[in-house]
């Protein structure tokens, strides 16, 4: 078995600590994927039995961990907004006359802004995508709850009266 990670004191008690601290289960299996590799001299059909991968991705881990070192548990975070036209701080500058003018009493108007988000972008944008930017900023659409224009309250409050 080639040695590609020194079995030091110092690599297993720094490992040793980073399993402690790990966040998330993809970040403790590389930890332990390195710390049985360097505790133990595992094989890596071993190593991907514990840690539940195949044989070629424990030794992908162990040829990562070499090259890189601990950079190697650096993962990037999933998610975020990979296609977005404005970032939230340019969001909130161009609503910001809109939703003032809607606190003042004025009525929020989605084809205008739909034009002046079109100015800003230079390009057409889907009316969903205003929607989904009202919706990312708490907006939301305010009604009073209908009632029917005949309703008669008194005629309502007899009815509760003689139900059995």
């Amino acid at each position: 078995m080639k040695t590609l990670i020194a079995p030091d004191r110092e690599t297993i008690n720094a490992l040793a600590e980073r399993l402690k601290k790990a966040e998330g289960k993809p970040e403790f299996q590389r930890i332990q994927c390195i710390l049985l590799r360097v505790t133990l001299q595992a094989e890596a059909k071993d190593i991907a039995q514990v840690v539940g991968w195949t044989t070629g991705t424990v030794r992908v881990m162990h040829s990562k961990y070499a090259k890189l070192g601990d950079s190697f548990f650096d993962i990037a975070k999933r998610g975020g907004r990979h296609r977005q036209n404005l970032t939230q701080e340019e969001e909130v500058q161009f609503l910001k006359p809109f939703l003032d003018r809607a606190k003042a009493g004025g009525i929020l108007v989605a084809s205008e802004i739909k034009k002046a988000y079109e100015t800003i972008l230079g390009r057409k944008v889907a009316e969903s995508t205003i929607y989904r930017l009202l919706d990312r900023h708490d907006w939301r659409k305010i009604v009073p709850r209908p009632r029917h224009p005949k309703a008669d309250p008194a005629a309502q409050a007899a009815f509760k009266k003689t139900r059995k």
